[in-house]
């Protein structure tokens, strides 16, 4: 497997699909394996996929700083990682707890950017709109799992190590789509988390205008949402693109949090269209 030197000079490690332009994608979790990306509804045909094992993740180990695992500071393993594959600028697409780290490379590394694609973030945090994840989440009572995932998301995980927060994650996994289903069911099973990973990527706050300082990355900006996201919402998602001076919106019907997933083919047009203007 390919590795790079990290920005502390730790062996990093990195999964390659396909040929043709480099596309970096981050994935979600946080701390999950990115296995889970798959190959993105095919887009590796079109595209040389390289997906990092974040720190913690997969092959790359855990430092024994754990800020240097945080979203923030690991913006700076991506800068070694686009300069490892030598690239000038880099296409960069992010998903879920992924697009943190995303945007923190777009505000640390603007001139380095030459795209940028965030799907299903976590937006909350950052525009002045509530959330309606609970809302568009009620619409599904009385389904058959219904039940046993509100209690366990309020319980959190039993156990604080991978073997809690993967038990919890295959329970709450219904609300990452809009359909569940045997795809879904099948897919959710794919990419463990890492428990010290999960915990390392928040540990360092970024600036309190972050979301000011979106409004300085001159690239162009894609957020993709699941209209029916029960885990960010649809509201907060939707409003992101504003935050950037280039930003645009792709909203997908019958979608929640994993759009490659239920909907490929939708995803892969917004995909494409906006790639090939990039």
């Amino acid at each position: 497997m390919p590795s790079y030197a990290g920005a502390d000079g730790t062996q990093l490690h990195y999964d390659e699909l396909g040929d043709g332009p480099v596309l970096i994608a981050l994935a979600g979790g946080a701390g999950r394996h990115p296995s889970y990306l798959g190959d993105l509804a095919g887009l590796d045909s079109r595209h040389r996929l390289v997906v990092p094992h974040l720190r913690g993740v997969g092959l790359s180990p855990m430092p024994d700083a754990t800020e240097t695992a945080s979203y923030w500071r690991q913006a700076e393993d991506v800068e070694a990682l686009r300069l490892h594959l030598g690239l000038g600028r880099v296409h960069l697409l992010g998903h879920s707890a992924g697009t943190r780290l995303a945007m923190a490379y777009a505000v640390r590394f603007p001139d380095r950017l030459s795209a940028l694609v965030l799907v299903t973030p976590p937006a909350a945090h950052l525009v002045d709109v509530p959330s309606d994840a609970e809302e568009l989440f009620a619409a599904k009572t009385g389904e058959p799992w219904f039940d046993s995932v509100v209690e366990a998301g309020r319980a959190g995980p039993e156990t604080p190590d991978d073997a809690g927060i993967n038990a919890f994650f295959q329970v709450v996994m219904p609300r990452g789509f809009a359909t569940w289903n045997e795809t879904a069911r099948v897919h959710g099973e794919v990419g463990p988390v890492s428990w010290a990973a999960n915990q390392a990527f928040q540990t360092l706050d970024p600036p309190g205008d972050l979301a000011a300082l979106l409004a300085g990355v001159p690239a162009p900006v894609l957020v993709i949402a699941g209209a029916q996201d029960f885990l960010t919402g649809f509201a907060p998602v939707a409003a992101l693109p504003a935050l950037f001076p280039h930003g645009s919106l792709a909203v997908l019907a019958d979608c929640g949090h994993y759009p490659w997933v239920e909907q490929p083919a939708a995803f892969r047009a917004a995909l494409d269209g906006f790639l090939e203007r990039a």
